[in-house]
């Protein structure tokens, strides 16, 4: 890890709020926020836009080879390209959701977006989500929360977003993966989010850098 950026890994099952939490907390702190997931549905979506099967290991490992997978920033958001095109809304879909566990469990698949998770690191710190950040993107960093809600509250938020799945489904597909799957990376916070609003959890999440010994020049912005 660079000396000089930190990563703040924050990780957790579908629907637990993690994602809006890094947006605010990064925007807070003006650091750079990388949506992990979004990485991965851009593969999938790739699968969808090049008719590949995404059981089908082999298929998209050679799918691999044939697209290009752009990362960058904008705004101090990440950005993901599939070929030069920006899929926006199209990776929420229901077609790419019901893809993104099966890519996601492909060893060489995780090996490409790992990559280029850490690549963010040369550009400056960044707060980090996804399912696996703290257990295998950035295993040394100390700034490592894990985001969680009851499943009741976690349907409900899906339901909302108009995403029609069943994020504990998800959840146990990518538990039983064999290459890094969800779990709570060691030395995480665990936070729950079921009966707080995200400034109560982003709040709990900086009171974890400041225990944690974050740069005094990144927390000075939260004020």
């Amino acid at each position: 890890m660079s000396t000089s950026h930190i990563a703040v890994a924050i990780d957790g099952p579908a629907a637990s709020g993690k994602s809006t939490v890094a947006k605010t907390l990064a925007k807070r702190l003006g650091l750079i926020m990388v949506n992990t997931g979004a990485m991965y549905r851009a593969v999938a979506w790739a699968t969808i836009q090049k008719n590949v099967d995404p059981s089908d290991s082999t298929a998209v490992i050679a799918m691999l080879d044939e697209v290009e997978f752009s990362c960058g920033v904008s705004n101090n958001l990440s950005t993901v390209l599939v070929d030069g095109v920006d899929p926006g809304d199209a990776l929420r879909q229901d077609a790419v959701n019901s893809r993104v566990s099966k890519v996601a469990a492909i060893p060489e698949v995780r090996a490409l977006l790992v990559a280029m998770q850490r690549d963010y690191l040369e550009l400056g710190s960044v707060v980090m989500e996804g399912r696996d950040i703290g257990s295998v993107v950035f295993p040394d960093t100390p700034f490592k929360m894990y985001i969680d809600a009851s499943e009741e509250v976690r349907r409900k938020r899906r339901a909302a977003e108009g995403i029609i799945d069943d994020p504990t489904a998800r959840d146990k597909e990518d538990s039983k993966r064999k290459s890094s799957p969800l779990i709570v990376a060691e030395g995480a916070v665990k936070i729950d989010s079921s009966e707080l609003s995200i400034e109560q959890v982003v709040n709990a999440a900086l009171d974890v850098l400041r225990e944690r010994g974050a740069p005094a020049e990144i927390l000075a912005k939260a004020n």
